[in-house]
């Protein structure tokens, strides 16, 4: 219990301090730019027109809603993060994932490819039933998050939330998006999980010094090409949360309506939009599109 308590109060402070990055990240993914392109450097010192960073986008949203508005939709990503904790924990101590993998698989050694399945199956089975229960506030955030587009107040707190989806689109409004992000979860776990065996089976020495951190280092680097390879899910989830569910962000122009992800995932491919988002630095102009002023995006 204690360990569950140390874990949902450094995720919580985790959260609050990440929150004006995902903010950002996500009315970007959307395709909110309300800045036009501008002359900068890349990263060989060239000058190229791109797109405002992290910080000038920070800048624009302070400059309208003050320090605090970069805080929009920290409460339901609070709850969804404390839940989410709490939920992962519990399905591992009760032994739900252990009795699902043990009824179908061999006890493995330490280190052992069948090991390594059986781990990821657990906290596969773990992290998918986080996911599903906290899908809703993941909902809610990001709708709180993309008001800011068309300055609207439609979702004003967690409580009104949660009565204003479910008035305009039932119970199945609170689970839009997740088939996608289940998808993304499930498949960086397992890549991330796979690769870091591969190299450290085959690319690592036991015999060499300082083995235990420099496991922990290439399972860093191999989580991180694992998010970059899923991380069209990831917007694809985002996108769909917001997508049609009255707030301009969601509607055209800024979006099309689309009756399922796939359709999401077709469009975005179509455009040559399957990484937006993905870097909030350095952004380059998108080919072929021109700047709308008055609509703040690219078409």
């Amino acid at each position: 219990m204690a360990d569950t308590c140390g874990q949902v109060l450094l995720g919580s402070g985790l959260t609050v301090l990440s929150h004006p990055l995902m903010y950002i990240k996500v009315l970007v993914q959307v395709g909110h730019e309300p800045l036009p392109p501008s002359i900068g450097r890349n990263l060989f010192g060239r000058q190229v027109y791109q797109l405002p960073g992290l910080f000038a986008y920070a800048k624009h949203i302070i400059k309208i809603d003050g320090k605090a508005g970069l805080f929009n939709g920290l409460a339901p990503r609070l709850c969804a993060g404390t839940i989410g904790t709490l939920v992962h924990s519990r399905v591992l101590q009760v032994g739900l994932a252990n009795k699902l993998v043990s009824g179908t698989s061999q006890k493995a050694e330490e280190g052992s490819l069948q090991h390594v399945v059986n781990e990821t199956t657990k906290e596969m089975i773990a992290r998918s039933c986080a996911t599903i229960v906290t899908h809703p506030f993941h909902v809610i955030t990001l709708r709180c998050m993309v008001q800011f587009i068309g300055r609207e107040t439609k979702y004003s707190g967690v409580f009104d939330s949660i009565v204003t989806v479910y008035k305009n689109e039932g119970v199945l409004g609170f689970f839009v998006g997740l088939i996608p992000r289940l998808l993304g979860d499930v498949l960086s776990l397992w890549i991330c999980n796979m690769l870091a065996h591969l190299v450290n089976t085959y690319a690592i020495d036991d015999s060499m010094s300082h083995t235990g951190e420099i496991k922990n280092c290439s399972q860093a680097v191999t989580g991180f090409f694992a998010s970059m390879l899923t991380y069209p899910f990831v917007l694809v989830s985002n996108l769909m949360a917001v997508n049609n569910c009255g707030l301009a962000g969601g509607l055209p122009p800024y979006a099309s309506i689309y009756p399922t992800w796939v359709d999401c995932w077709r469009h975005l491919s179509l455009e040559g939009n399957m990484s937006r988002g993905n870097s909030l630095f350095f952004r380059k102009l998108p080919v072929g599109k021109t700047y709308a002023t008055d609509q703040k995006r690219f078409f």
